[in-house]
């Protein structure tokens, strides 16, 4: 299998714990889907063999021994065609209890629908159901069918497999599902959390929570060192005014007696830059050899 560059970089974006779940759920369905082809294979080889040993007992029971059953044929996903050298004559109630006990030693479909085709007309002339839940419909037992050319065809209810992948499937949605709806049910609860308790400065289209050194827009929480939160305070104070590179480097590190060159004031304004870029709207415009102002447009 060749996946393109798109593909690929569906996923690129996700964080590990997603991207390892979808990852994991994706592997889970595609194993069960193999697994569930290979064990359907070898049980199609079985099920030829058993069906083929039907049609023998069913000449045997009319007395015939020396023809063949012809190679049984598939019709559709479900149905499966017995077929005979010769014609032949059947009593119901044999026909019913040889492919009852001839299925209930293989592990098949408990239920199924059995039909006598007429060769030449291609009309039923006989049919009889086995179901487990609903009861077994087996009308007109006890008459003889007189000696004629005859196909059988059974059909197997499948369902039963098909839930069971389809069913796992489900669960592994659910898990991504699950995960995804966990995480913004945690993002919600933080932002209630954050409203409830601590009364919030506006900046843009921001939330800032100066005591609990966070920004947050929308559902989305971003962390605040304790130096970027002293100069966010600062700047919003002074809205659209210069603040002095030696003002900053007072108030934020020499207050705390720690020597800092001027270098540490442009990285600083830069983290606060990127943490604050998903609205456009607010810049820090760097005054040549002086400081920096914080502009809301």
């Amino acid at each position: 299998m060749i996946f393109d560059g798109d593909f690929m970089n569906y996923f690129a974006p996700m964080k590990p714990l997603p991207l390892f779940i979808s990852v994991s759920a994706l592997c889970i369905i595609v194993f069960s889907f193999f697994l569930f082809q290979s064990k359907n294979e070898g049980a199609e080889k079985h099920k030829v063999l058993v069906l083929r040993n039907i049609g023998h007992q069913i000449l045997l029971h009319a007395k015939d021994s020396s023809s063949i059953v012809l190679p049984i044929q598939k019709i559709d996903n479900q149905t499966y065609q017995i077929s005979f050298q010769h014609s032949f004559a059947f009593i119901p109630d044999s026909l019913i209890n040889l492919v009852q006990l001839e299925l209930k030693k293989s592990d098949f479909p408990q239920n199924y629908y059995v039909s006598v085709i007429d060769c030449q007309q291609q009309s039923t002339i006989y049919a009889f159901e086995i179901n487990a839940k609903s009861g077994n419909l087996t009308p007109c037992t006890g008459r003889k069918q007189g000696s004629g050319c005859y196909l059988i065809q059974i059909s197997f209810d499948n369902s039963s497999q098909m839930q069971l992948f389809v069913w796992i499937g489900l669960v592994c949605l659910l898990l991504i599902l699950g995960y995804f709806l966990r995480k913004k049910i945690l993002v919600s609860k933080n932002k209630t959390e954050l409203l409830e308790n601590v009364e919030a400065r506006k900046i843009g289209q921001f939330s800032f929570y100066p005591s609990k050194q966070k920004l947050q827009i929308e559902d989305r929480l971003i962390s605040l060192s304790e130096k970027e939160t002293k100069s966010l305070l600062i700047f919003m104070d002074h809205i659209n005014q210069v603040i002095e590179r030696e003002k900053l480097i007072k108030e934020i590190w020499e207050e705390e007696g720690i020597v800092v060159i001027s270098r540490n004031v442009d990285v600083l304004v830069s983290k606060l830059r990127k943490k604050l870029s998903d609205d456009p709207s607010i810049k820090f415009i760097n005054i040549h050899n002086k400081g920096y102002k914080l502009v809301i447009e």
